[in-house]
């Protein structure tokens, strides 16, 4: 039996059966995920996203469609995690756009909501790459326009759209050559046939539980075998640093100039994405000249949230990523662990990502007012930086995420907020977020300060003890499973079979005749002895350096190793 239109309550029902479908997929989505580097995270990015609009959806009783628009727009922009889940919330932003001022959808307003979803999604993509979920998605909505003048019936026309996104998502390995070279689909297409697969199911009935969110389904076997990420040539990639930031505009910024923007930083790199406001605009670019692109948008405005990073690094901490996932199941949202709140406003205030309790104690006290408890696969979603920031009475306030890929939720989350001077300090490791808030000074300006922590903060070489959960070789290093590896800040420091001698090798590797002070934090999986015996091994064999030894608490990481 079809139906004509969708009310409130049928759409409402819709979208958490989708959120559940995707919660329920997400690992599956993650092993798909090899463009445009094989970081692994679609799935869990997508996830997250859908499920901060699916509590804000949860909690409509009796909702009208103007009120569960805005709890999907708001709620999916407010938890957008990652490129796909930016990508992602700009499809139900656009589609909630249309739909907000009708009492109901029908096959027309469903189409014309899908349309203005892509739509919405291209824009923000300034160059649009086919084979990826924009292409699963334009296909959709083209297809639901065609059949919106066929028909009125709902289900069928969603059903024809499912199928025709099947055939969509089948064609991105001939469009993008490192999806067939690793036998696998697009994982944000595959996350976003979820999302539909899922809705439908929810309109025709064929799921009645909507508990959002934390469920958890048995799948059975997966239906693809893990992509071999160590197979996954990365070395084509065209331009290797992923460029991030914001322009403050200071003159006008309309059409045309932003078409010969966007032109020049078409000219230079790709993977282009603009999101513009009244007074600013956000730019990501992924190019091999980052100064241009800044030296570009400076002729617009000041630039803020500047930040650089290699591309090629995402594989290897993909594999950090697998060993924390095999080492404990961390909860899927941060948890925010609070110091003792400030007695009164003050003009300064700190908020850093840690994990473990010794780490935690050490932000604690050198000044940080607020802590989220945060790492690899723990990332604190925009709403988490929020609701930190709500926490702490202060005119300015700074954030340390102490991790790349943190540092895009930090940096939104700071667009959100209008009654707080919000700084985002870059830093991407726990040793470069002490060094930052070491160097704080309240008497200088907060333009002197960010100078200031950024430039000591650049100073820092830092060393992650992990071991591999997989073959596979990186820079030039073949590593076995179980090998114990040293990360350093731009590539394999050292592997080796043993914790304490890797340890070494990595220190050896990044200290040198200008090196002052060496800090040693050991996790939760070594002992103190232990510590002890690697740390004064350190000292004999650098007598030049101080060595200090800190109990971290940080799982995962044997150790984390600073050299300044």
């Amino acid at each position: 039996m079809g139906i004509n239109c969708i009310d409130a309550a049928s759409l409402q029902r819709a979208f958490l059966a989708a959120a559940r479908e995707l919660e329920a997929r997400k690992e599956w989505i993650n092993e798909l995920n090899v463009f445009p580097v094989p970081d692994g995270d679609t799935g869990t990015n997508m996830s997250l996203t859908i499920m901060a609009a699916a509590k804000e959806v949860a909690a409509l009783e009796n909702p009208n469609m103007k009120d569960l628009a805005r709890a999907i727009s708001s709620g999916s922009l407010r938890g957008a995690r990652g490129n796909s889940g930016v990508i992602l919330s700009q499809l139900f932003r656009g589609f909630t756009k249309e739909i907000k001022n009708v009492d109901a959808i029908d096959t027309t307003t469903l189409a014309n909501a899908m349309v203005r979803g892509t739509e919405t999604a291209y824009k923000a993509v300034m160059k649009p790459k086919e084979g990826t979920i924009l292409t699963v998605a334009k296909g959709m909505a083209d297809k639901a326009m065609e059949l919106a003048a066929q028909t009125d019936d709902i289900l069928e026309m969603v059903e024809e759209v499912i199928r025709h996104g099947d055939y969509v998502l089948s064609q991105t390995p001939e469009m993008l050559p490192v999806l067939k070279q690793a036998g696998v689909v697009d994982s944000g297409g595959q996350g976003l046939m979820q999302v539909v697969k899922g809705g439908f199911e929810g309109l025709t009935g064929k799921v009645s539980d909507f508990k959002i969110p934390g469920e958890t389904v048995d799948l059975g076997p997966s239906r693809t075998e893990a992509v071999k990420r160590s197979e996954i040539d990365t070395a084509d990639i065209r331009f290797g640093y992923c460029t991030e930031f914001i322009i403050n505009l200071e003159k006008e910024f309309g059409d045309e100039d932003e078409q010969v923007f966007k032109s020049y930083l078409e000219s230079i790199g790709d993977s282009l994405v603009v999101v513009s406001d009244d007074e600013i605009v956000k730019v990501h670019v992924h190019t091999n000249h980052p100064g241009l692109a800044f030296e570009k948008a400076l002729t617009f405005g000041s630039l803020s949230r500047m930040k650089v990073d290699n591309m090629r690094e995402e594989h290897e901490e993909r594999l950090i990523k697998d060993a924390e996932k095999l080492a404990r199941e961390q909860k899927a949202q941060a948890k925010a662990v609070e110091p003792e709140p400030a007695a009164e406003h003050k003009k300064y205030g700190f908020i850093a990502v840690s994990c473990g309790e010794g780490l935690s104690e050490i932000f604690k006290g050198i000044g940080a007012d607020y802590l989220i408890e945060g790492g690899q696969t723990m990332n604190p979603s925009t709403e988490d930086m929020l609701n930190a920031i709500d926490k702490v009475s202060a005119d300015n306030i700074f954030i340390l995420p102490n991790n790349k890929n943190i540092i895009l939720a930090a940096q939104q989350a700071s667009s959100l907020v209008e009654d707080k001077n919000i700084i985002v300090i870059p830093s991407k490791t726990v040793p470069q977020g002490i060094t930052a808030l070491v160097n704080f000074m309240p008497d200088l300006s907060v333009t002197e300060n960010v100078d200031n922590m950024e430039r000591e903060m650049g100073s820092v070489k830092t060393a992650q003890i992990t071991y591999a959960v997989r073959t596979t070789n990186i820079d030039g290093m073949d590593i076995e499973q179980g090998d114990i590896m040293g990360l350093g800040d731009h590539g394999m420091l050292a592997v080796g079979k043993s914790v304490e001698g890797t340890a070494m090798a990595a220190l050896k590797a990044m200290i040198d005749e200008n090196s002052e002070l060496v800090t040693i934090y050991y996790g939760s999986d070594i002992g103190g002895e232990d510590a002890e015996r690697m740390a004064d091994q350190a000292r004999a064999q650098f007598p030049e350096a101080e060595i200090e030894l800190q109990s971290g608490g940080q799982p995962i990481y044997y150790y984390l190793i600073s050299v300044e």
